[in-house]
């Protein structure tokens, strides 16, 4: 049976309280504790992060929400959490557990001011997917057109304001943000913005209309279009689209090269959406894409979108052109050009981007396909993230860019469960030849 909701602005602050001051008691006392022993120091600090871990992760799903879709987003960004947060809050990137139909039901008749009868011919109630600040149910419309009707948890926009206040409490009070402050108002205001526009699903529906847009002359991108009729800022109904779950995507239905193929169409549509658009779909992972036989991909959810700014992308570029050539000292100039590496420290030593990039170039470095299904890519680099610490004060998080390295990192888990084999280092350069345009 699914448990209550927690809906009231009151009861999530009282929740999130509770954890904070759980998280500041287990710091304190691991503080406390570290005057006397010196001894397994490190041992006992990652063990006490990961019970604080546990707890905050637990938290943060069971209250959905803000706070739930800022956890996906550190559990990907691994540059400003302590690794063993990381790992835990990796658990929320699943489906969330369902809210009970009588308050979905109850939310779509609020928004749309009808019956659910009237409405629909028939609403599944069964979820057809659950997730941090919503659910997905099938339906059929009227004039007997299949849907699926995505509805928003009550209370969960009026508390995102309050949530990530007590979020980013309960992780001060916990030591785990190491960065200045300045840094830290800069991040959670950027999260802060997507979350209010992912909030609004009637500027999803605007989002949906210009993909399909831009992508209508890619007949291999399938996105869903949206009925105005039967949407409101907390209910957006869209047409059914289905295909097949990454985890579905196996030998015996794809071959090896429809595989490959899809890959290859994957970094097509994110280059163009990068390099091109200038605008990307920010929200990554496996339950946001769908595939069929044919080579074809469909895009679900877009609540997250990053509109990127000309000279961003174009900084992007540049640092990746950099890159590839090796030059870093003109590397160091464009991270600054991208926010990332704060410009009044000095020059980072360049054995420590050599390290870096001879780790994360690996698939663009060579004409022979590489195989993403035995890439280890993600293992060197949670190998070398004791180095980030050296450097704790050159850098700070690519607010501007965020969502691109996010992006990015959610593709390379994709290719890597579909197991696809593919060069993309000619594919890389045509788009790196010339500024977008």
């Amino acid at each position: 049976m699914a448990k209550k909701p927690v809906t009231s602005r009151s009861g999530r602050f009282l929740k999130l309280a509770g954890m904070t001051a759980s998280v500041a008691g287990q710091y304190a006392g691991q503080r406390a504790r570290r005057l006397f022993r010196s001894e397994n120091e490190e041992g006992a600090q990652s063990e006490s992060y990961t019970r604080m871990a546990g707890q905050i992760a637990s938290t943060l799903g069971e209250l959905k929400g803000a706070v739930m879709k800022v956890g996906q987003i550190a559990s990907q960004t691994q540059d400003f959490l302590p690794k063993e947060f990381s790992e835990a809050l990796q658990t929320l990137q699943k489906e969330a557990p369902p809210m009970p139909f009588e308050v979905i039901v109850g939310q779509i008749e609020a928004e749309l001011g009808k019956s659910v009868t009237d409405l629909f011919e028939y609403l599944q109630e069964t979820p057809y997917a659950a997730a941090s600040i919503g659910q997905v149910h099938r339906a059929r419309l009227r004039d007997g057109t299949d849907v699926i009707v995505k509805v928003q948890y009550p209370g969960v926009d009026e508390s995102c304001d309050s949530d990530l206040k007590q979020l980013r409490l309960a992780l001060k009070l916990g030591g785990l943000l190491k960065m200045p402050k300045e840094h830290v108002d800069q991040l959670f205001g950027e999260i802060r913005v997507r979350l209010k526009e992912e909030l609004d699903y009637e500027n999803e529906a605007r989002n949906l209309e210009e993909f399909r847009r831009f992508h209508a002359n890619d007949h291999w991108i399938i996105i869903p279009r949206a009925f105005g009729s039967h949407s409101s800022r907390r209910v957006l109904t869209m047409e059914l689209v289905e295909g097949d779950h990454l985890s579905a995507v196996t030998p015996v239905k794809y071959s090896q090269d429809t595989i490959n193929l899809i890959g290859h169409r994957i970094f097509t549509m994110m280059a163009d959406q990068l390099f091109r658009f200038q605008c990307i779909h920010g929200d990554p992972h496996a339950g946001n894409f769908a595939y069929r036989p044919d080579g074809s991909i469909i895009l679900y959810d877009f609540g997250c979108v990053k509109k990127l700014k000309p000279e961003i992308v174009e900084a992007y570029r540049k640092a990746l052109i950099s890159a590839l050539e090796e030059d870093y000292a003109a590397l160091d100039h464009h991270l600054i050009d991208l926010g990332a590496r704060v410009e009044s420290q000095p020059a980072v030593d360049e054995a420590y981007y050599a390290m870096w990039r001879d780790i994360l170039i690996v698939p663009f470095s060579q004409d022979e396909p590489y195989d993403f299904a035995e890439s280890d890519i993600h293992k060197q680099v949670a190998a070398k993230t004791t180095t980030v610490f050296k450097y704790l004060d050159y850098f700070r998080p690519p607010v501007e860019s965020i969502f691109i390295d996010r992006m990015i990192a959610g593709h390379y888990w994709m290719l890597k469960r579909l197991g696809v084999q593919a060069a993309f280092r000619v594919e890389l350069e045509k788009y790196l030849q010339k500024s977008p345009g």
